[in-house]
């Protein structure tokens, strides 16, 4: 909670500029939109005010390209397989195990900034409920007293708007002394509440134009508009360009409804519907129910709705191609925006993996991860098929931790940190809680040993923004990199699941992300645990070590033989012993009981 509370005040800031932005451009386009399209726009804003609390992260045009150039890689690549001769393989028949090192981390605090804006925004959202409570029940109120509209001068003019509309709904009208206005009010079951002193005081031209009106309301939905209005506004309380906009909407939305009347009217007719805007213009006031939607207004907002009456002319076929032209050119810029104010999804605590169902299968492996969470995911690459075990657990993100030195060795071959022929970097003496951390490396022996100190020499080389670029590159799990290079794969912000795991060492056997040949080599050599003429097995481990408990374990790898390619990911949770060493012995009792791998 601390964490969103910090993200929702960072998206509303983004919001207010995509309001601002909004204005700007409907102002631009004030002469091509129509009074519907303009209320329309609104709720392309009302879908940006859902993006933060959608649990998916929409995608970018940036991304969506990414995404044409991988492909176009992979396919002028032909997905070509890196098979250069490895280095140190072991030839005993016997995988070798890399050495499980792992430092503690501390569990992260929640911050209190977070704590205290997140506390005070819900605080907020409970006094605004209580406030929509109260309007309700003032509206229900309203509606007991109530009587069915009894005036038959009323009646038959009412019935004739509904011909005159083509609406074959008999909406039920009644007549109430607790309005000074007409409102409609219901999603499902409207009903029209006339107030009683525009009854008595009965005048056929101004009725028909206020009950033509409000049933334009119901023509359109304005009902949802509502509904949805008032909901966000709740949302975003605090947020004064949220409600400046929302008033905005409203306003636009009678103002649409003025429109929509005058098309039915004779442009003679023009003059004596806003003569009835003013008329009863100190009669009318503000509905005082939240989810009701009626001819009244301020007396700023009756003004700008007689001036759009005054210079109102019915929209010529091009005008109306033009401004669908605008609306939908903004909608696109609008929703290209959304991405950055994903804040449920900003964690991106789960993959959302789209696959057909047809190439997975699930498979019961229950029996070896007695004792922890976790799962196992393994992807033939001949059969295009996967086989999953705990879909739930696959798809959730958790912390890398060592597994992502595979990627991070790329990055530093990639920028000529290290070099394949060169990969050398001498210790400066500092003593580690590890014995084979204390001395001179290489890549391989780094990556056999989980020398940290290596890789973190190698990401302070590379950069914070070259390491982030190169996350969002491969699309590296939820590609949050923060700025303490020493641990952000280590129970930190990066996150990745299983099933990421098994697609990016499939992406990088066929090289699709355009890495040198001889630096994708570098780092299956660094990670041969086995191999012999018809056969390699590459692998590298992972543990999660917090408060000096190890509780998250990792082995990913492949397995390459003479007829087919395999890539796996173990992963396992729990409180304690939750190690790398464990997940690989699992790994490779899993793998020999589906015949894959021989011990």
């Amino acid at each position: 909670m601390a964490n969103f509370g910090i993200r929702f005040f960072l998206c509303n800031i983004f919001i207010c500029i995509i309001i601002g932005f909004l204005i700007i451009v409907k102002r631009a386009f004030k002469n091509y939109l129509t009074s519907r399209m303009q209320f329309n726009l609104w709720f392309l804003l009302l879908g940006i005010l859902a993006v933060p609390f959608v649990p998916f992260r929409p995608a970018s045009f940036t991304q969506i390209f990414t995404l044409f150039g991988i492909w176009k890689n992979a396919v002028s690549s032909n997905k070509e397989t890196i098979t250069e001769s490895v280095l140190n393989p072991n030839t005993s028949g016997a995988v070798n195990q890399m050495n499980d090192f792992a430092l503690s981390v501390s569990r992260e605090t929640p911050s209190i900034i977070g704590l205290i804006l997140c506390g005070i925004w819900l605080i907020g959202i409970l006094a605004m409920i209580l406030l929509v409570i109260k309007s309700i029940s003032r509206l229900n109120a309203m509606k007991k007293s109530a009587l069915p509209l009894q005036n038959k001068a009323v009646r038959i003019l009412y019935h004739n708007c509904l011909r005159e509309m083509k609406i074959k709904r008999k909406i039920p009208v009644y007549s109430t002394a607790f309005l000074k206005s007409p409102v409609i009010v219901g999603l499902f079951n409207p009903r029209i509440y006339l107030p009683i002193h525009l009854i008595s005081d009965f005048n056929a031209t101004d009725m028909r134009y206020m009950l033509l009106h409000e049933l334009q309301h119901y023509r359109h939905k304005d009902a949802l508009a509502s509904y949805l209005m008032n909901f966000f506004g709740v949302l975003y309380w605090c947020n004064p360009c949220v409600w400046y906009a929302l008033k905005e909407m409203r306003n636009e939305r009678e103002v649409a409804c003025d429109t929509s009347v005058l098309k039915l009217l004779d442009e003679c007719d023009y003059e004596d519907y806003g003569n009835t805007l003013i008329n009863f213009a100190e009669k009318v006031s503000l509905t005082p129910f939240p989810f009701a939607a009626g001819i009244s207004g301020s007396m700023k907002q009756m003004q700008q709705r007689i001036a759009n009456i005054s210079s109102y002319k019915k929209p010529s076929v091009f005008r109306k191609l033009k401004g669908f032209t605008a609306f939908v050119t903004i909608g696109v810029i609008l929703f290209g925006l959304a991405p950055m104010l994903s804040t449920y999804a900003a964690e991106q605590s789960r993959y959302q993996w789209n696959i057909p169902s047809d190439k997975v299968s699930t498979i019961d492996l229950s029996a070896w991860f007695s004792g922890y969470e976790g799962s196992f995911v393994l992807y033939d690459l001949n059969g295009d098929t996967w086989n999953v075990y705990d879909m739930e657990q696959a798809t959730l993100r958790t912390a890398p931790n060592s597994t992502y030195k595979i990627y991070d060795a790329l990055f530093g071959l990639e920028e000529g940190v290290i070099a394949p022929d060169d990969s050398f970097m001498a210790w400066d003496g500092t003593n580690h809680p590890f014995e084979a951390w204390n001395g001179n490396q290489d890549l391989f022996s780094a990556m056999q040993s989980s020398v940290n100190w290596y890789f973190e020499e190698i990401d302070k080389q590379i950069g914070g923004a070259a390491i982030q670029d190169y996350i969002r590159k491969i699309g590296y799990g939820n590609e949050i990199v923060n700025a303490n290079l020493s641990s952000y794969w280590m129970q930190g912000t990066l996150k990745i699941s299983p099933v990421e795991q098994v697609e990016l060492l499939t992406a990088l056997h066929n090289n699709q992300f355009d890495f040198a040949p001889e630096n994708i080599n570098a780092v299956k050599n660094s990670i041969c645990l086995f191999s012999s003429e018809d056969k390699n097995f590459y692998g590298k481990t992972g543990t999660g070590r917090v408060d000096g408990q190890d509780v998250n374990g990792w082995f990913v790898g492949l397995l390459e033989t003479t007829g087919n390619t395999y890539f796996f990911a173990t992963n396992i949770q729990a409180a304690e012993n939750a190690t790398g060493s464990k997940a690989s012995e699992i790994s490779l009792s899993i793998l020999s009981h589906m015949g894959i791998w021989k011990e």
